[in-house]
C-alpha cells in the first residue's frame, strides 16, 4: 500500500508549438494542491525547431525547479487539420523526452479523458474546466492565468491526481463496477 503522508509531486502538461501550459501539483494525504500554474510562451520565435528546443528547455527547467515525481500530459486529437495535429505531436514528444531524460513516468490522456475527469462531461469547454479547478483546487482569481492552456495543464495533473486515487474515475468505459469487471476480466478472480 502507497505511503499517503509521502508528498508526490505531478507536472502536468498542455503540449503546444505556441502557448505551452502546465501545472504543478503537491499530492499529500491524497490531498492535491497546486504549487504552479503557468505557460511557456513559444509565439516569439519563427522557427519550429527553436520553439521544440524552448518546450524541451522549459520542460527541465520545471524539472528542475520542481522535482516532479510523474508527468501527466495531455495527447494530441485528430482533428481536421493534420500539419496541426503533427506539430502538437512534436511538441508532446519533446515533453515527454525531457521527462524521461530524468526517469519521470509518463502518463498520457486523451482530452476527453481529462474534461469527463475534471467536469464529468468530456465536451466540457475549456472554461468550464478551469472554473471547475479554481473551485476545487481554491485557486484565487489573482492565480489564474488568461491562457487556458494553463489550466489545461493543470487539469492534466488533476486527472492523473483523480486516477491514482481511484482508477475506475478516469479508466474509458469503466464507469462503474459492472463495466470493469466487464472489460478487465483478467483482473476478476473466482469466490
Amino acid at each position: 500500500m502507497p505511503d499517503t503522508n509521502k508528498e508526490k509531486i505531478i507536472i502536468g502538461i498542455d503540449p503546444g508549438t505556441v502557448v505551452m501550459g502546465y501545472g504543478i501539483l503537491s499530492v499529500k494525504r491524497r490531498k492535491a494542491s497546486v504549487v504552479a500554474l503557468g505557460v511557456l510562451m513559444l509565439s516569439k520565435y519563427e522557427n519550429q525547431y527553436v520553439r521544440l528546443q524552448k518546450i524541451y528547455e522549459g520542460v527541465l527547467s520545471l524539472i528542475d525547479r520542481y522535482r516532479p515525481d510523474e508527468l501527466s500530459i495531455e495527447a494530441p486529437f485528430y482533428g481536421q487539420n493534420v500539419q496541426s495535429m503533427l506539430k502538437l505531436g512534436r511538441a508532446q514528444g519533446v515533453a515527454i523526452a525531457a521527462c524521461m531524460s530524468k526517469s519521470i513516468p509518463v502518463h498520457e490522456y486523451a482530452p476527453l479523458q481529462i474534461k469527463r475527469a475534471i467536469t464529468g462531461n468530456g465536451s466540457a469547454s475549456k472554461e468550464q474546466v478551469a472554473k471547475l479547478l479554481q473551485s476545487m483546487l481554491n485557486i484565487s482569481d489573482e492565480q489564474m492565468l488568461p491562457q487556458l492552456d494553463a489550466t489545461d495543464g493543470l487539469a492534466a495533473a488533476y486527472c492523473h491526481f483523480l486516477k491514482l486515487s481511484n482508477p475506475l474515475t478516469v479508466t474509458k468505459g469503466n464507469s462503474d463496477w459492472k463495466s470493469y469487471i466487464k472489460n478487465n476480466p483478467d483482473k476478476v478472480r473466482g469466490v
